[in-house]
């Protein structure tokens, strides 16, 4: 393990710490628990929205909420801002002392393709397949589709990759399979050597916790 990435790694006893938080979906609740986890806080109630309008919406309660209790929020950049700061600033100006309100940029799973080596055994590819900077991807979740179709298992083809005149942008299969992903292989203190937001969730969530304590 690199310096780097000791540094990220749990320092204080957190055990006894439940953060809530607030997602877009259940995908990225499974990262916002395997964050909690990396850090060695306890997860409490996640709110799994369905999308970011309704997250936006609810954004001014979940920071009310965090004036009383830690909070987590994730929420994806995609294209609507240039930078994480500049959403930030839009969306959430005055965070409460205990609300982790932190930007994935541009989508989560630029931060589950960061860990390029588990990604590519996970999905049976060559690791070059992989991009080495996932958050330059203008849309990771169309990137990792397409990195699954040059899948050598069947089951990660049919279950990621949409069929042909579906309409879908996905697998049916995909969530699930993305999400035992994260519950299984997925390392965070590797893919923050190569997400700078996902770096800065961390950063965060451990600071978080050491006010806590």
């Amino acid at each position: 393990m690199s310096s780097n990435s000791r540094s990220l790694a749990p320092e204080i006893d957190v055990s006894s710490l439940y953060i809530s938080g607030a997602v877009e979906g259940i995908l990225d609740e499974a990262v916002l628990r395997r964050l909690v986890e990396f850090i060695g806080a306890e997860m409490g109630y996640v709110y799994a929205a369905s999308g970011k309008p309704q997250l936006d919406r609810r954004l001014s309660g979940y920071n009310e909420a965090a004036r009383h209790s830690p909070w987590c929020v994730l929420r994806d950049l995609d294209t609507d801002a240039t930078c994480p700061a500049d959403l930030i600033v839009g969306l959430l100006p005055e965070p409460a002392p205990t609300m982790c309100f932190r930007i994935v940029v541009r989508a989560v799973e630029a931060w589950l393709m960061a860990d390029r080596q588990r990604m590519a055994t996970f999905l049976s590819v060559s690791r070059a397949r992989i991009p080495f900077s996932p958050e330059d991807e203008r849309d990771p979740k169309e990137t990792l589709v397409n990195i699954a179709r040059r899948s050598n298992k069947t089951f990660v083809r049919d279950s990621m990759v949409p069929r042909p005149g579906s309409g879908r942008s996905v697998g049916t299969g995909y969530t699930s399979v993305m999400i035992e992903y994260v519950r299984t292989r997925w390392q965070p203190d590797v893919a923050a050597e190569s997400s700078d937001s996902l770096r800065r969730c961390i950063a965060c969530l451990k600071s978080l916790a050491g006010r806590m304590v």
